[in-house]
């Protein structure tokens, strides 16, 4: 009987250290995915290629200067290439203003958004969303896109119309950190509301 016991409890003893090993190497996993998701965040949360040294490149200071003057300079990966191209070549009449630029820095912008559109470099997961559901009558639009559209329904009207956010294109009114390509739910704080849980 004695022995009996002993050998369960030698087995029981190793099915424990099999399991706390197997537990340990997921665990070491899921954290290594975890900073690998981190690290190319680091890189990407604003959907803009940097230099090695994470150092702004020229032209993406060129998109922020133009663009971010009169709206928020949108992250390239929120749109495929297809949508950036079109709006490249029709700045003449953009959405109603005349956002003609020299041609040099069309052109400039140009292959910087194809580089960094969504489909040409990593995008986040809530841009890349984003940008696969872009809809084919507005292509050019961000906030049509399926996705953006599903994740909005439940907004008030009211808090869209205020004069702390009056779009829903405004993204940075509600999302603390989308200047910087993060649109995660824990960081949406709308004014005059606060916290958004949906």
């Amino acid at each position: 009987m004695k022995k009996h016991l002993f050998v369960i409890t030698c087995a029981l003893l190793a099915a424990g250290s099999v399991y706390l090993a197997a537990d340990d190497h997921h665990e070491k996993h899921s954290e290594q995915r975890h900073e690998k998701a981190v690290a190319q965040d680091a890189v990407t949360t604003d959907g803009q290629k940097r230099s090695a040294a994470g150092v702004e490149t020229t032209a993406a200071r060129l998109y922020k200067n133009e663009c971010g003057a009169c709206h928020m300079a949108y992250q390239p990966g929120l749109l495929p290439r297809a949508s950036w191209t079109r709006m490249m070549v029709s700045l003449g009449d953009h959405f109603g203003t005349d956002a003609t630029l020299e041609p040099a820095d069309a052109a400039e912008l140009a292959t910087y958004l194809d580089a960094n559109a969504y489909g040409s470099a990593p995008s986040s997961k809530h841009m890349a969303r984003i940008a696969k559901s872009v809809s084919a009558d507005a292509p050019m639009q961000i906030s049509r896109s399926v996705y953006f559209v599903k994740e909005h329904r439940r907004i008030p009207q009211r808090f869209i119309d205020q004069a702390d956010v009056k779009s829903l294109a405004n993204c940075n009114a509600c999302h603390a950190k989308a200047e910087n390509g993060s649109y995660r739910e824990r960081e949406i704080f709308i004014p005059n509301y606060g916290r958004w849980d949906d």
